[in-house]
């Protein structure tokens, strides 16, 4: 599994957790977005690493289909650890 380079912006809370669920499934970064894609959302590679990374907006569509994608309420897209909340 591939390290991230850069530190986590702040532009979104559900990034992170994105990132870490998909790579716990075992999902390649661009199978994910090839499923968001046949899901509807109009998405490239670096749009989608820079939603990972926290560094841009995420909008509701790509939070939901994200979700869908990864089997987990919404809700979960958006815990935040402690540490991350100061």
């Amino acid at each position: 599994m591939k390290l991230r380079k850069k530190e986590y912006g702040d532009a979104n809370i559900v990034g992170k957790n994105i990132e870490r669920l998909r790579k716990e499934r075992g999902i390649k970064q661009k199978d994910f977005i090839s499923k968001m894609q046949t899901m509807g959302i109009d998405i490239n590679p670096t749009s989608y690493s820079k939603l990972e990374g926290q560094v841009r907006l995420a909008s509701d569509r790509e939070v939901y289909i994200s979700a869908k994608i990864l089997n987990v309420s919404i809700e979960t897209l958006f815990d935040e650890d402690e540490e991350d909340l100061y």
